[in-house]
């Protein structure tokens, strides 16, 4: 197996022998005035971390548990504020789609588009996004065992698509509760594609909240930890200044306050040398 290794941005690479990406941001742009101030901060926090960054937000959830739980701000101003966070802080972004028409749009602007979890076995979504040019980000959906993931990236890469990562964000293990089988990190990289472990969506409870999914945020260091210590290839992490008012994800979202201490944990367990353990 060769382990690949590609450029996000200029100064951004992911994969094989760099330094691990950090995916962070906000579940949903809720405003453009939040997303600057989050993205600002963001930035001169990986900047002090040394890492490689790209900043995630959504314009749109089209998953939400109720019809009547906010969404977003919707593609047209989302994309544009996205595109200002990546011009005026010179970053990276990546934002999820949805349908195929989304792609052509969001690829316009973002430097990776994400596909959901739900949408992870959606040929028609992974076939545009491979020949948008972006990275493509695919979120495991929660009833895919490690080893079909195989199947998921031929889509991307007989479609054209040269870069793509893969992104743990926990298993389903019965009603509303997840789980991360660690072993799994160790069988998707057996591909050799990068894989993302996403710390704060695999501490979700998917609809456990009536109307809203709930979970546990003080678990999301711990499950981040854990994951340096198997070895991947990135962190994808959501955060948010004031996440109990947060409009989308919450409970399960890191405060933006604790995120730095987060990820200098992690740092330092991803580079204790595999002889030492």
């Amino acid at each position: 197996m060769i382990r690949k290794a590609f450029d996000i941005a200029p100064g951004v690479r992911v994969g094989y022998d760099n330094t691990p990406l950090i995916i962070a941001g906000p579940c949903v742009i809720e405003s453009e005035a939040m997303a600057m101030r989050h993205a600002e901060s963001l930035a001169q926090k990986m900047r002090r971390l040394g890492a490689p960054f790209v900043f995630k937000a959504s314009y749109d959830k089209a998953n939400r548990t109720s019809g009547k739980s906010f969404r977003g701000i919707g593609i047209v101003n989302g994309l544009r504020i996205l595109q200002r966070i990546r011009t005026e802080f010179n970053l990276p972004v990546l934002t999820d789609v949805h349908t195929v028409e989304e792609v052509a749009l969001a690829a316009q602007v973002v430097d990776v588009i994400q596909i959901p979890a739900f949408l992870c076995r959606q040929t028609d979504l992974l076939e545009a996004a491979a020949q948008s040019g972006c990275v493509v980000n695919i979120k495991k959906g929660q009833w895919v065992a490690p080893e079909d993931v195989g199947n998921i990236l031929e889509k991307v890469t007989d479609a054209g698509g040269t870069r793509v990562m893969i992104t743990e964000r926990g298993t389903s293990f019965g009603y509303h509760r997840l789980v991360v089988d660690f072993t799994g990190l160790v069988k998707m990289r057996s591909f050799g594609w990068p894989v993302i472990f996403d710390a704060t969506h695999s501490v979700q409870s998917p609809g456990g909240a009536g109307d809203r999914s709930g979970g546990d945020r003080t678990l999301a260091p711990y499950l981040a930890w854990a994951a340096a210590a198997v070895g991947v290839d990135g962190l994808f992490v959501e955060t948010h200044e004031d996440p109990d008012n947060a409009l989308s994800d919450g409970p399960n979202m890191i405060p933006l306050s604790e995120i730095e201490g987060v990820l200098n944990r992690f740092f330092k367990i991803i580079r204790i040398p595999a002889g030492s353990l």
